[in-house]
């Protein structure tokens, strides 16, 4: 399987566009060379390198990575859609001899044949955060429930607009995300409508970024200016609508902003008044699992399978009567970022 003919143009055009570190972690050690020959080398690929939720997780399989003596592989795309990139490092990574790999894919179907190559050479793959389709592409999954951290804010807008006249604007993330279209469902369930539902009057890709999210809510608010309920797949994309809406004159008692993500910035604006409610989840806690699990493997053989769920509580500073919420205080207290 280890063709080098063929795996050193892919390995140009990975470091081309990906950021690709190589983190050795045993015994303090900070280049690859000196690693010791025996460590368990451990891949870890992120969609993007700068949003905080996957710098949390990156830091989290570092610091289980240098408990366990193990040598860490890391590698992210240029944005959340960066498919190319991410099969790019699958492939070095095989190449480069990790025992296993940890990825939160870009897409839920694209990376699957590389995952697949990659677990036919004997690496364990696990996914985190988001599900390949199907789950089984995968050894594992670690990961927030994400249909329920949807139905979690879902629920929390439908008791937070009771009695009101709502129209919905739904802030997701790129076409073909597993993650994104679990947490659309799942606000769309806890609010207890469908997609095709009249209430909502807008849905637009925010790339689960700042700046196209305001954009996007900017022409939401171009189509129906009554728009009083805002989902966003994540806190960076709420932030972004925020400022659309607050732009727009819009205030904090005219719209009810949720979302998913649980970061400490995120936690802030909530705690601000920015964001209603959010669905916090924990990456470092997915990122040390599976850290663990891969030098397990390769120690033992043994294999993790299936889904392990992470946890997910909602965060509020106005709880609702009927929905389960922490306040901005246990928020802050095991946020990241």
């Amino acid at each position: 399987m280890r063709q080098r003919h063929v795996r050193r143009p892919l390995l140009g055009a990975a470091l081309a566009t990906l950021v690709l570190v190589a983190a050795v972690v045993a015994g303090g050690a900070s280049a690859q060379s000196r690693a010791p020959s025996a460590a368990v080398k451990v891949g870890l690929i992120t969609k993007d390198a700068t949003n905080p939720f996957f710098v949390k997780m990156r830091a989290g399989a570092t610091a289980a990575a240098k408990k366990l003596g193990a040598q860490l592989l890391y590698a992210a795309g240029k944005s959340s859609s960066d498919n190319a990139a991410q099969i790019a490092a699958i492939e070095n990574m095989t190449t480069a001899g990790v025992k296993g790999i940890l990825i939160t894919v870009a897409d839920g179907t694209a990376e699957n044949a590389a995952i697949a190559k990659a677990r036919k050479a004997g690496v364990m793959v696990i996914a985190l955060d988001t599900p390949t389709v199907p789950k089984s592409a995968t050894n594992a999954l670690f990961a927030t429930n994400n249909f329920n951290a949807g139905v979690l804010i879902g629920k929390y807008a439908r008791a937070a607009t009771n009695g009101k006249t709502v129209t919905i604007a739904m802030l997701d993330e790129h076409a073909g995300s597993s993650v994104g279209a679990l947490r659309h469902n799942g606000f769309l369930s806890g609010f207890g409508i469908k997609d095709n539902d009249p209430q909502i009057a807008c849905v637009a890709n925010g790339e689960g970024q700042t700046a196209p999210s305001q954009t996007a809510m900017e022409n939401c608010l171009q189509k129906n200016p009554d728009i009083n309920v805002v989902y966003t797949i994540n806190e960076p994309s709420a932030a972004g609508a925020f400022t659309a809406l607050k732009n727009a004159g819009k205030s904090g008692d005219d719209v009810t902003v949720v979302s998913v993500d649980g970061g400490c910035q995120g936690v802030r604006n909530v705690q601000a008044g920015i964001i209603d409610a959010t669905s916090q989840q924990y990456p470092l806690l997915m990122a040390s699992k599976g850290v663990s699990a891969v030098v397990t493997y390769a120690k033992t053989g043994k294999k993790v399978a299936g889904y392990t769920d992470t946890g997910v509580n909602l965060i509020t500073a106005k709880p609702m009567s009927g929905v389960p919420s922490k306040d901005v205080a246990y928020g802050l207290a095991n946020c990241w970022g």
